[in-house]
């Protein structure tokens, strides 16, 4: 047994009208060979008949040396070794359903090549012990292994070849798939040009703080008069969204009552870093700007920023 090769899953071929990836190796006049990545680098053949629905005026173009592509599975011939597959039967659908379960299965796969390397244990001992069962009861390991971090128990399906490859795995599963916060932001205009306007706006910006709890946490910050930036972080990023809508109409419901208005910017949405970069760029240009302004020694009350 290899230390670090072996198939995806329990199966040594596909079914046939299974969808798998392959990896072009070379093209000939009869079509393309490839390899079947799930299945250990099998040998398999896409027949140029098999490319695309439409006339092939140039094979290059439908298909590239190193490229990945969702085939699905015409025929196997177990004794011989062949596996006959076809590029234009896969709808766009079929693409994306392959493209999930693959990826998933690649992680997996990484991780167990991991193991084997760390503890010395053939990579298909894993999988018989480890992989294949939870294959079975869950569809997919990654699916059970993203399930293990809150729900222990699903170990109790496997039968670990040794405690050190139990422990290696139990280790890197949490460190590799525990799920990381979402940073979800909205950007507002809060106005009120009444007697109390200041004091309106600082009220109806304290309301969007006013359901934080330890777990679901609504920030407020000034980018300047009358723009304010709502940020929230949590593990689910349906949560941070919706954690964002009550904050603002929380907002508009007691700025309205003070004879203000408040104007969604930017809706809820999940943001990375590069946003937070331009924010920040955004930010320290206002700031800049307010400091280069004449005269203004003394700072509104307005121009203070997040409420106290």
């Amino acid at each position: 047994m290899s230390l670090t090769n072996c198939r995806y899953y329990e199966e040594k071929y596909p079914e046939v009208d299974s969808f798998v990836m392959v990896n072009v190796k070379q093209i000939a006049e009869m079509g393309a060979y490839v390899k079947l990545l799930e299945y250990d680098n099998i040998d398999g053949m896409i027949l140029l008949s098999e490319l695309s629905r439409r006339r092939i005026r140039s094979i290059q173009k439908l298909i590239r040396i190193g490229r990945n592509e969702v085939v699905v599975v015409l025929r196997v011939d177990k004794e011989k070794g062949y596996i006959d597959l076809s590029k234009r039967r896969v709808s766009p659908e079929d693409v994306i359903k392959c493209e999930e379960r693959y990826n998933k299965s690649k992680l997996v796969h990484s991780i167990m090549r991991h193991i084997a390397e760390k503890t010395q244990t053939p990579l298909e001992t894993l999988y018989q012990s480890i992989g294949w069962p939870l294959n079975r009861k869950y569809g997919n390991s990654y699916d059970a292994f993203k399930l293990s971090i809150t729900n222990p128990d699903v170990w109790n399906h496997v039968t670990f070849p040794n405690q050190m490859a139990k422990d290696e795995l139990l280790q890197y599963v949490s460190k590799k798939l525990t799920p990381h916060p979402t940073k979800v932001r909205a950007d507002v205009e809060v106005t009120c040009f009444g007697y109390e306007g200041i004091d309106a706006v600082k009220d109806a910006l304290r309301a969007a703080e006013a359901n934080n709890t330890p777990e679901t946490q609504v920030k407020v910050k000034l980018v300047s008069p009358p723009l304010y930036v709502l940020t929230s972080q949590c593990l689910d990023k349906s949560m941070g969204i919706t954690n964002l809508e009550e904050a603002i109409k929380n907002i508009e419901a007691k700025i309205k009552a003070s004879g203000g208005g408040c104007v969604v910017k930017m809706a809820p949405k999940a943001v990375t870093e590069h946003d937070d970069a331009e924010l920040q760029a955004l930010m320290e240009k206002r700031e800049r700007e307010n400091m280069e302004v004449s005269g203004d020694e003394s700072v509104s009350e307005s121009d203070e920023g997040v409420p106290e």
